[in-house]
Formats: C-alpha cells, sequence, structure tokens
C-alpha cells in the first residue's frame, strides 16, 4: 500500500523532475528518476509556499501602509475569525511537511534499503587522487584470475544490476556519478555498499565529491556504460588485466 501511494505521488512530479533535472544531466539509472522526483516535490511545495508568503507580504505592506487620520489597530491574532488565517496555513504546510517526508523515507529504502539481486559486483578503491576499478572477468565473480583491474575508468554493462564494495586507501572520499544520482562516501577502514543499474549507454563522468587533499579537482575518471556486446568484447580484450593499487 505505501509503495503505491509513493508511485502515485511520484507519478505527479517525475515529469517536473525529468523537465528541469532530466534534460540538464541525463537519467542514466534505474533510481535516478525517484531522486529527481523528490527534488521536484520539495522545489514545488517550498516555491508556493515562499511565493504565497512573498505575495501576502508585500500585498499586506501596501493594503495595509501608514495613512494620515488612521491609527494602527493592535491584533492578538486570538480573535475567532482571525485564527483561521493561522490554523489552515500550518495545517496545509504540516501536510506538506508529511507528505515530503513520507517520500524521502521511500525513496531512502527503496534505494539504501531494498538491494535488488546483483548480476555482477565490482570493487571501487579511491585514494589520493585517483580511481582504481576491479572488474569481475567473463566468470562474473571478483577475486579470481580473470578479474580486470582499470585505472580511472569503469566499464559497466547497460541493464545490469551493481553492487559496488567501495573502499579507500588513504582520506574521506565520495564516489559521486550525477548521471545516476549517485553519491557514496568512501571511508578508511570501511566496506561501503550500494548498487546501481545503468539503463543507458555513453561515457559519463566519475568525481570524488569530498574535498580530499590538494589534489581533489583532479581526482575525476569515467564510466563507460556499453552494450551487451560491447561490453563482451571489452571483457574478452582485457581479462586478467592488472592495475597498480590493490586493497590486499
Amino acid at each position: 500500500m505505501l509503495q503505491g501511494i509513493y508511485e502515485f505521488i511520484k507519478s505527479i512530479f517525475a515529469p517536473i523532475g525529468d523537465f528541469f533535472i532530466g534534460s540538464l544531466v541525463p537519467v542514466g539509472s534505474s533510481f535516478a528518476s525517484d531522486i529527481d522526483s523528490l527534488i521536484a516535490l520539495v522545489a514545488v511545495f517550498v516555491g508556493f509556499w515562499g511565493l504565497l508568503a512573498y505575495i501576502a507580504f508585500f500585498f499586506l505592506i501596501f493594503r495595509f501602509r501608514r495613512k494620515d487620520g488612521q491609527r494602527a489597530k493592535y491584533v492578538t491574532g486570538e480573535e475567532k475569525d482571525l485564527k483561521r488565517w493561522i490554523s489552515w496555513p500550518h495545517a496545509a504546510i504540516i501536510v506538506c511537511d508529511v507528505v515530503i517526508v513520507f517520500m524521502a523515507i521511500m525513496v531512502w529504502y527503496n534505494i539504501k534499503q531494498r538491494l535488488p539481486e546483483a548480476d555482477a559486483t565490482v570493487r571501487i578503491v579511491s585514494q589520493q587522487w585517483a580511481w582504481n576499478f576491479i572488474h569481475p572477468g567473463p566468470d562474473g565473480v571478483l577475486d579470481t584470475e580473470d578479474d580486470i583491474n582499470t585505472f580511472n575508468e569503469l566499464h559497466v554493462q547497460e541493464g545490469m544490476v551493481y553492487h559496488y564494495e567501495l573502499v579507500s586507501k588513504d582520506v574521506l572520499h565520495d564516489f559521486s556519478v550525477p548521471v545516476f544520482r549517485l553519491k557514496q562516501d568512501a571511508i578508511p577502514g570501511r566496506v561501503m555498499k550500494g548498487w546501481f543499474k545503468p539503463t543507458i549507454t555513453g561515457t559519463y563522468d566519475v568525481q570524488c565529491a569530498e574535498m580530499c587533499g590538494v589534489g581533489h579537482g583532479i581526482m575525476g575518471a569515467r564510466i563507460i556504460i556499453e552494450t551487451p556486446e560491447e561490453h563482451a568484447a571489452w571483457m574478452s580484450q582485457n581479462k586478467g588485466q592488472l592495475a597498480s593499487a590493490t586493497t590486499r
């Protein structure tokens, strides 16, 4: 039931998110539209009440400006005919807040708590100031002889569900993929886990989104999303390739 309510509200705001966010940053993962819809919902609610407040503010300034021969009246707000101007807007704002909190919880649950079964797992190793990606080889299993290790370049297949293991070799980093609407801290000594499912092909940016030293600004990488045929060919050409960084 809750999921149905969530999907209904999401369907209302998804077109707004697609227009204002999706037109600037491609929607590249299965949950990107969830993030965009939530941002659109918050923007609409906050924008509506903000605009209404400004309109009321300037209306009252000009409507009840100082006039000769007219004294100001002290209003406590306790009168019955005035209370509704306070209580009804408050009630409406609380309803909006409840909707925002509900949608935020559902987005968090769907993305962070409901991990779908993985088709493959990749390991992401962050360090000052580079990314090392360890892909499973043709056998689909990490830590075997056909693993493919790459430097600043992550290769994934469109339509596959990937789990990731994100680690840091030195300081705090952050694995940020705007096209996926994905942003995950890498914490030294911990393995941060999550998932994504690419829905488009192409080459897109990966960036560290956590200040990590003087080279933070150049700590970028690429994520290359390929068709099944392209990905199979890439794996065949690169299986067993070693990189300079390892977590072992």
